[in-house]
């Protein structure tokens, strides 16, 4: 059984007191939090994530029975200032604190190269360093506290496709950095028509190293707009050009229960995106 959830910034803007019914109303058990964007009424910086912050959360999830899959933190790991760096280093460490707390085990992260002029481009062996330099602490502070970091590789970010995302799980060699797995994040124009053979390298590669999932659809924007300037806009799950048959088909044999949370819903299709995936799920 695949446990679907979803990204709560895309939901109605409600109190979470008043979110959270609305969501496990459309059948939703799982969501994926980033409290910058979800709960934008309350600081998230490391001081204000409080053990009692925490477990009024987690008391809140619980009355609705739903977990939260995993905590957003999607900081940048390749800023040039030492200070900015340190910042948000120290912003993943009190996530990984926080969802130890909660009884969330993933914080989820991406890749993207920080926008200063001389940056390296952010599929050169340059920018990979800089990100295995910065990065390892992290994943350091993610094994002390017993929390997955789940990294989701982007077409346009450092860990750009999924031969770089296997070259990074095995320089930084822990258990503790796995991989977020969101399909239309390794498509551009470049690669999207041959978007099975992208997907089926990364199954191969990655497979043994995803811990969750990221479902949502795509259709083509104009060159130079859409996701991360890749050409296509992302949409919700079941309402663009994807076929997502062969994902759910290795997801139900060799992922049981794992959390896929979907991605660019709108309040009014979301209820529909998860009876999309649902069906499909049941029907492969």
């Amino acid at each position: 059984m695949i446990q679907l959830g979803l990204r709560l910034h895309d939901a109605e803007k409600l109190p979470m007191e008043e979110l959270l019914p609305t969501i496990r109303a459309k059948g939703y058990s799982c969501a994926h939090l980033a409290l910058s964007k979800a709960m934008k009424e309350y600081p998230c910086h490391p001081a204000a994530l409080t053990p009692g912050y925490a477990h009024y959360l987690k008391r809140l999830f619980e009355k609705n029975e739903m977990d939260i899959a995993l905590l957003g933190c999607y900081r940048n790991l390749t800023e040039s200032d030492h200070s900015l760096l340190r910042q948000n280093q120290e912003q993943y460490i009190s996530h990984f604190r926080f969802a130890s707390l909660l009884g969330c085990g993933m914080v989820g992260t991406e890749t993207p190269m920080a926008n200063f002029k001389n940056r390296p481009d952010p599929r050169s062996d340059e920018a990979f360093s800089i990100l295995v330099k910065n990065l390892k602490p992290v994943v350091k502070a993610a094994q002390q506290f017993g929390i997955i970091l789940a990294l989701e590789p982007v077409a346009r970010h450092v860990i750009w496709c999924p031969k770089r995302a296997r070259q990074l799980l095995d320089e930084i060699a822990s258990p503790n950095l796995q991989i977020l797995f969101d399909p239309v994040n390794l498509l551009d124009l470049e690669n999207v028509r041959r978007r099975d053979e992208v997907f089926a390298e990364a199954i191969e590669l990655l497979g043994a190293d995803i811990a969750m999932v990221h479902l949502k659809d795509f259709q083509f924007a104009s060159p130079g707009g859409g996701l991360d300037g890749s050409g296509l806009e992302a949409v919700g799950a079941g309402t663009g050009q994807m076929d997502f048959t062969f994902i759910m088909k290795y997801l139900k044999k060799e992922k049981p229960f794992i959390y896929a949370t979907l991605e660019n819903t709108t309040p009014e299709n979301a209820a529909q995106c998860r009876k999309n995936m649902q069906a499909l799920y049941e029907s492969v």
